[in-house]
């Protein structure tokens, strides 16, 4: 365990350092997906060797062997569905979000690699359309839509995604007017532990992060210092590496209108956000925090990808392709997935 330890350490050393050279930066090594017409806004990474995309035209593809080779997993029927989140418990076991008004919102749940999937949710109600999942557990997780009747709705599983309730709104505080959430990348409803998850929003006059400590029962609503007041702008993920430290990317989504101010931080479970002192520069859509790292985090948009090293206080950019999800493991796998199939793995 020490000697893996010091080699995840030393991984970690070489990825976050500042380069001496501009190709001795940390890169995205792209893979062959074998399909260039879909955008993969949901991503599950497992490991360096196993990882989950799923995305538009019904699409869910996995690779077992880095990216080496992908497996075109969908389910069957599918192919009218926007699949915009996934997670996964491992190699055989992923539970899939599909978005849309009605019962273009739905659920699926594989537990043989994809090979069959069993639709556990189907929405039935017209004024909803979800938009993310997160799990804190294998067994409990938890799917957010939209507001219905001026409150965020919140569907809760405690078998691992293989059935789902309704949970009562009494505890959500109510929604502004217009503020819906951003299904660009998976990490809308995001969750650290075994009880705390967290919820960002837009579209609204101020953009937000709801906290969760009781597994979305009751919550407490902050305004985040990004963007806002209009449709396209908001918070579009966010990532805890633990209950307290978080991250917060969004911006402008349109890509003719500025971004100043992407990024946001909080080391008080979302209690207050402070906004970024040197943000990237564009939009950002996915960010995800390093593993074994207490600073280095992983934001990535359109327009590139940037890194931080000292938890968010700073960005800058290391890469300039278009990706829309990022999502690392703790052998140091960091993925990242987006448009015209494309899907990569960090290297240094």
């Amino acid at each position: 365990m020490a000697l893996a330890g010091a080699v995840c350490a030393a991984a970690l050393a070489a990825l976050t350092a500042v380069p001496a050279q501009a190709h001795q930066r940390p890169q995205w090594d792209v893979k062959d997906t074998g399909v260039s017409d879909v955008r993969f806004r949901g991503l599950a990474a497992v490991s360096r060797h196993t990882a989950w995309v799923a995305g538009s035209g019904g699409t869910v593809l996995r690779t077992t062997d880095g990216g080496d080779t992908w497996r075109d997993v969908s389910p069957s029927g599918a192919g009218a569905l926007e699949f915009r989140d996934i997670e996964a418990f491992d190699a055989r076991r992923a539970v899939a979000l599909s978005i849309g008004e009605g019962e273009a919102s739905r659920v699926y749940r594989t537990d043989d690699g994809g090979a069959s999937w069993t639709e556990s949710f189907r929405n039935t109600d017209a004024r909803a359309f979800y938009d993310c999942l997160t799990f804190f557990d294998r067994r409990h997780g938890l799917a957010m839509s939209d507001p219905v009747d001026g409150r965020f709705r919140i569907l809760s599983t405690s078998d691992g995604g293989r059935s789902w309730k309704v949970l009562p709104d009494a505890g959500m505080p109510a929604a502004q007017d217009g503020e819906a959430r951003f299904a660009a990348s998976g990490q809308c409803l995001v969750s650290a532990g075994p009880r705390d998850v967290w919820l960002a929003t837009g579209g609204a006059a101020r953009a937000r992060v709801l906290h969760s400590a009781d597994r979305g029962l009751t919550w407490t609503a902050t305004d985040a210092p990004v963007p806002a007041g209009d449709p396209a702008r908001g918070v579009f993920a966010l990532a805890f590496r633990d209950r307290a430290h978080g991250l917060a990317v969004g911006g402008d989504y349109r890509p003719e209108q500025p971004s100043p101010r992407a990024a946001a931080r909080t080391t008080d479970a979302g209690r207050t956000w402070r906004p970024a002192d040197r943000p990237p520069p564009a939009y950002r859509s996915g960010v995800a925090w390093l593993p074994h790292s207490r600073t280095a985090a992983l934001a990535v948009g359109p327009t590139g990808t940037d890194l931080t090293t000292d938890g968010g206080h700073t960005w800058r950019t290391v890469d300039t392709g278009s990706y829309d999800t990022v999502d690392c493991t703790p052998d140091l796998g960091c993925w990242a997935a987006g448009e015209q199939g494309r899907v990569a793995r960090l290297e240094r």
